[in-house]
């Protein structure tokens, strides 16, 4: 890539930067993971822990990601190479990570499209009845067409490029995101339900309080460290670290922008998303279910919250479009960092334009995503996963194992050669230096030392022992 098209492929400021790279975290790991693993795992404990995760090892592997762009110019394809050519199969890995995250991905956002098409349509009371989403599922046509909709949407955003596309998209997607977002976590709290058969009435304050106050409940050692995995699994999952995606946009980001400020922005909008995710989702659960607990996974979108929406009536309706409007938003900005690292990527490989390669790309991911489409109909098998992982017993399907593989298996492969790369290769100096770039003091440069080359080392690979049932 020449020096002119590197000028031209960069962000306008700092916070062109930060929105797009908090679109990029913002996503349905936030909406459908976050809330669940809260509600099992002591509530306001988990929160504790998450939050002291993200602004250390997070914050370490964020900003570590982010400098490795902006240092070597390069997309995650060519960065580890151009760091050390020891490492250069990270940047192919970083590359093929997150070409199997968009192939299942695209996917789930193609059935949020149908949901939201369901409710803008008057047809949102069908979506709570008992077997909805299965039999959405077992369709041949129906799931591909709403997939190869999302993936259009994504990959013209792309077309356009960096500043027309990417850029401009967040800024106007991500505070309407963060406003829907407020509005709908709002509008939870304030619900009140009285059971007609008990008579007792549940509020949406009594749900707030059983989220936010930590839960000792029968907590023992065993049941601690599983809650730290469990947050350090999600931090993983939400922050989009050792996906290749922070490394393709942090070489468009100037040398000028504080690496240290905008880390902090991002992490504060993934985090404050992803509480005001558990504020949307749990109160209401309390509220119309009596539970805090509504459920994992798809089946937290696609079945639970039908169900408390309907029960919610006329309202219900209104709160269950505006809700799988925000969804489709975070399920946007995700894919559209996941097909961008790719397009970088293969602009350098194969020396093509970005037009070509994005239209490529389309059609490359669509052909993936209805083999993935079939995996539900067409081309039912089950492969063996650990029990802990498995949505089904100890199997799961190709979006299963697909996901599997990506999150548990290939992220923390890539962030542990990240580590060793940066704290014994390359040594931590060689990212300081590139935070303290035009003379901005990096206040944690200790703390970041000590935990790129003993702390995340440590905790990636007991990630790994626990993803492969040996822990």
């Amino acid at each position: 890539m020449d020096n002119q098209t590197k000028k031209k492929a960069s962000f306008t400021g700092t916070i062109g930067f930060v929105l797009a790279a908090a679109g990029s975290a913002v996503g349905l790991g936030n909406i459908w993971r976050f809330p669940y693993l809260a509600a099992q795992n002591g509530g306001g404990l988990f929160i504790l822990i998450y939050i002291l995760l993200a602004l250390t090892c997070g914050f370490v592997l964020l900003i570590t990601d982010i400098a490795i762009g902006r240092k070597t110019g390069k997309s995650a394809l060519e960065a580890f190479g151009a760091a050390s050519s020891k490492f250069k199969f990270l940047g192919a890995l970083s590359t093929i990570v997150p070409t199997l995250i968009l192939a299942y991905y695209a996917v789930i956002g193609g059935w949020i499209l149908k949901y939201m098409v369901d409710y803008f349509t008057g047809q949102g009371a069908q979506t709570a009845t008992d077997g909805y989403f299965g039999a959405f599922l077992a369709s041949p046509v129906s799931p591909i067409v709403y997939t190869l909709i999302f993936l259009a949407a994504t990959a013209l955003i792309v077309y356009k490029g960096v500043e027309k596309g990417i850029e401009k998209f967040s800024k106007i997607i991500m505070p309407g995101l963060i406003l829907l977002i407020i509005g709908i976590a709002v509008f939870s709290v304030t619900r009140s339900y009285t059971d007609p058969v008990t008579g007792v009435t549940r509020t949406g304050f009594e749900g707030m309080y059983q989220y936010f106050v930590p839960n000792f409940d029968g907590m023992t050692v065993s049941h601690f460290f599983k809650i730290v995995m469990d947050a350090m699994c999600q931090l993983f999952y939400s922050l989009s670290v050792a996906m290749g995606i922070m490394i393709t946009y942090g070489s468009y980001v100037k040398k000028e922008t504080s690496l240290t400020k905008s880390v902090i922005q991002i992490e504060a909008f993934d985090s404050g998303v992803a509480i005001l995710a558990g504020l949307m989702i749990i109160p209401a659960a309390f509220v119309f279910t009596g539970s805090v607990d509504a459920g994992a996974g798809p089946g937290l979108i696609f079945v639970a919250l039908p169900k408390i929406f309907e029960a919610m009536g006329v309202v219900g309706h209104i709160a269950g479009a505006v809700f799988f409007v925000m969804v489709v938003f975070a399920a946007l900005t995700s894919c559209i960092s996941l097909m961008e690292t790719v397009v970088a990527g293969c602009m350098t490989l194969f020396k093509k334009s970005r037009k070509q390669v994005s239209w490529i790309a389309f059609v490359a991911f669509a052909a993936m995503g209805v083999v993935v489409c079939f995996g539900y109909n067409l081309i039912t098998f089950r492969m063996p996963l650990p029990p802990s992982f498995a949505v089904d017993a100890t199997t799961g399907t190709i979006l299963d194992i697909l996901d599997f593989f990506c999150n548990y298996i290939m992220l923390p492969i890539i962030s542990l050669g990240t580590c060793i790369m940066i704290g014994w290769v390359k040594k931590p100096q060689w990212i300081i230096s590139e935070i303290e770039e035009g003379g901005k003091h990096f206040k944690a440069k200790a703390m970041y030392s000590i935990i790129i080359r003993y702390v995340a080392p440590v905790i990636v690979i007991i990630m790994l022992f626990k993803a492969t049932g040996k822990f």
